[in-house]
């Protein structure tokens, strides 16, 4: 099946005659939800708009919901920088109070509350996981083979920050994965959603050579202007995005030809970091 499938993605290639088969069309893109975007603007204008995982874990993302109503992240800082692992941002002291209607340690959520069931699931596992894949709203998961399921910690991805367990972290201070390396975080740390715009801005963030990629200085820190809900926002300003959903043969055909590349090595697989998660402002 697969082979029939490459051989005609061969013989196929993107010419006036039409796209790929592998190409999205326009019903592969939906929308996400004004009250699923959050938009962090850094007090030099610079924008990071990051796509919020309500579904996946509701009670730690009705916590980052309540700190952004709040205005809670307001005039707090991008604190650490550590290269090939996290960018992170807070309140670095942690004594600021919480936000009203925030849950101090809420319930643990670093396995999805439905298990694993991606719409298209990969052909070969990983050191991380038995299986993994993608959902059909565009999410990447895991599993462990045995029905469980969890958010993987892939570049961009945004998880939550903890002190030693059983705490998982309020929200207050979140963390991005800067490199490939973060997916021994899975199933330890809740994920609450991904940077769908700005990661390249936090990226370029300068690194700190002080222990655990913290700015050793005040001066440093990069300072936060506002977070908000784009639901929040007056709808004249209001941010739109759609996701590529991949519950349709046209994602199945994507991840086939990154798992089997025409003129490259390869054998037959692909992380789930690596499959694209395309996103796109709304027309």
């Amino acid at each position: 099946m697969i082979d029939a499938l490459l051989l005609f993605l061969q013989a196929a290639p993107a010419t006036a005659a039409g796209p790929l088969p592998s190409d999205p069309v326009p019903a592969d893109w939906r929308p996400i939800p004004d009250d699923e975007l959050m938009v962090m603007t850094l007090a030099d204008g610079r924008v990071v708009t990051i796509r919020l995982a309500g579904p996946q874990a509701p009670q730690h993302v009705a916590n980052v919901r309540a700190l952004a109503r709040a205005h809670w992240w307001d005039g707090l800082t991008v604190y650490r920088v550590q290269e090939n692992w996290v960018v992170q941002w807070g309140d670095q002291s942690e004594r600021k109070p919480l936000a009203d209607g925030v849950v101090k340690v809420p319930a643990a959520e670093y396995d999805l509350a439905a298990g694993f069931h991606p719409a298209q699931r990969l052909a070969r596992a990983d050191a991380y996981s038995a299986a993994s894949g993608i959902t059909a709203d565009g999410w990447a998961v895991a599993g462990d083979g045995a029905g469980a399921g969890w958010l993987t910690h892939c570049y961009a991805s945004v998880g939550v920050a903890r002190d030693a367990a059983p705490d998982t972290g309020s929200g207050t201070e979140l963390f991005a994965p800067l490199g490939g390396s973060a997916r021994r975080l899975d199933r330890n740390y809740t994920i609450v959603g991904r940077v769908i715009d700005g990661m390249g801005t936090l990226a370029a963030l300068p690194r700190s050579a002080a222990p655990m990629g913290m700015y050793a200085t005040a001066a440093e820190r990069i300072p936060i202007a506002t977070v908000r809900l784009a639901s929040d926002l007056p709808a004249a300003s209001r941010p739109h995005w759609q996701y590529r959903s991949a519950d349709n043969p046209r994602f199945a055909a994507m991840i086939a030809l990154r798992e089997h590349p025409g003129g490259m090595v390869a054998l037959g697989g692909v992380d789930v970091c690596d499959v694209p998660l395309a996103v796109r402002r709304a027309e």
